[in-house]
């Protein structure tokens, strides 16, 4: 038998972005909200993967304090807790359904097979880690490869310690900080493996993780191959040109009993993708308007899932942004559908969210560089607006406020953002 359930909005997950997207509901006067995830509720472990992150660096600007993952999840429950959100946890939402009159999920739970219908819906899955099979690692499948996440819970949730002589591929933020992690339980990091020829981390992360503990960081190389039959004994590696090609008798073995793969994140879209939402193939996300709404009618997007982010509070940011848009239209309000432009790349630019502008409101844009540069300016010719920079990271999301009015002056069908050096 299949329970039947009706909630003004359902928001879809329950770490950072969808936990500050279901508090701003219900601030706003929203009744009925409810939070679906898939983690079991138990001793508050909601938040993502939050609270597996012991180390500090998140709420400086969400919360204002310098708090560690799991003091900044406990935060956001609580804070849920307090003023009514309804949480279901331990479910797993297998189908979205949406027509421009319903939104249905359904979802398997404790309790049984339940179809929850809602007026909107905010979209915070998250993201899931690049396995090895996908960065195209070759050799044996030995015990001790584990992806980042893996590790981490492992170590601060569970208390083991994966191995003793660590290789750690990929430099970025999660990966520098499992880097770090290692050295302070008396682990040997062998290395930081990275492709590109720059460092794929905050630059804070840079210093704090592997300078300060003396762990190598081998830009522009490659792993090549796992060596071992049963448990893992060392890696192959190779420096790599600028087209990232191998260069020719520069292979290497490095020794190590753990590798770990910090090979970056992939946006959860599988149900926005199987209900037939555009994505953007830049991001791996759904192509939003500055409403966060995405192509299916009033089903919004926020967090990891929209964009892999660096800072945990521009996540939270986007669930309160997402949320007061599903507000608005469950309000009555009616998101513009005309004359809006289209966000174009221009040089240097890998990706900005949203995609879509009405003109209708001031929009926040994160946008993404190709490759690091000093002296910068982003420039939105068809505005006029130019912001200076005295450098910019791939690592780091560049953030804009762009007035409404100026985009509403706009005769064309396209916004173009670029970057163009002083």
């Amino acid at each position: 038998m299949v329970e039947k359930l009706h909630f003004d909005v359902v928001v879809l997950g329950g770490g950072a972005a969808g936990l500050a997207a279901a508090t701003k509901l219900r601030e706003l006067g929203i009744d009925r909200v409810v939070v679906i995830d898939y983690h079991p509720y138990v001793d508050g472990l909601l938040g993502g993967i939050l609270p597996q992150c012991i180390h500090p660096g998140f709420g400086v600007h969400y919360f204002r304090e310098d708090l560690t993952g799991s003091e900044f999840a406990f935060k956001l429950i609580r804070r849920a807790e307090k003023i009514g959100v309804e949480i279901l946890s331990d479910a797993y939402a297998s189908k979205l359904r949406t027509t421009s009159r319903t939104i249905e999920v359904t979802a398997l739970s404790r309790r049984g097979l339940m179809s929850i219908s809602s007026r909107a819906l905010i979209y915070a899955a998250g993201a899931r880690e690049r396995s090895i099979f996908e960065i195209g690692v070759a050799g044996e499948r030995p015990s001790g490869v584990y992806t980042a996440g893996e590790a981490q819970a492992m170590m601060d949730l569970h208390g083991i310690m994966p191995g003793r002589e660590v290789v750690v591929v990929g430099s970025g933020d999660v990966g520098l900080i499992m880097a770090r992690r290692f050295a302070l339980e008396g682990a040997v990091v062998k290395a930081v493996i990275e492709l590109m020829p720059w460092p794929g981390g905050l630059t804070r992360n840079i210093v704090q993780c592997l300078r300060d503990y003396n762990i190598p960081l081998l830009l522009s190389h490659m792993v090549t191959r796992i060596i071992g039959k049963d448990r893992v004994r060392g890696i192959e590696v190779v420096r790599v040109d600028e087209g990232l090609r191998p260069i020719a008798g520069t292979h290497k073995i490095i020794n190590c009993d753990t590798v770990i793969i910090a090979a970056g994140l992939i946006p959860r879209v599988e149900l926005l993708e199987e209900a037939g939402a555009e994505i953007d193939g830049a991001t791996g996300g759904p192509v939003v308007n500055d409403y966060l709404e995405t192509s299916l009618h009033n089903v919004f997007a926020a967090g990891n899932s929209l964009i892999i982010n660096d800072l945990v509070d521009y996540a939270a940011e986007q669930g309160e942004q997402a949320a007061i848009s599903a507000h608005y239209v469950i309000s009555g309000g009616e998101i513009p559908r005309d004359n809006v432009k289209r966000v174009t790349l221009g040089r240097n630019i890998r990706l900005a969210v949203p995609q879509l502008l009405t003109g209708a409101q001031d929009v926040i844009m994160y946008i993404r560089v190709k490759r690091p540069e000093e002296n910068a300016k982003l420039v939105i010719p068809e505005i006029g607006d130019e912001i200076k920079f005295q450098r910019v990271r791939p690592a780091e999301i560049i953030r804009v406020k762009v007035k409404g009015d100026d985009i509403m002056r706009v005769h064309d069908d396209k916004i173009t953002i670029t970057l163009e050096t002083n």
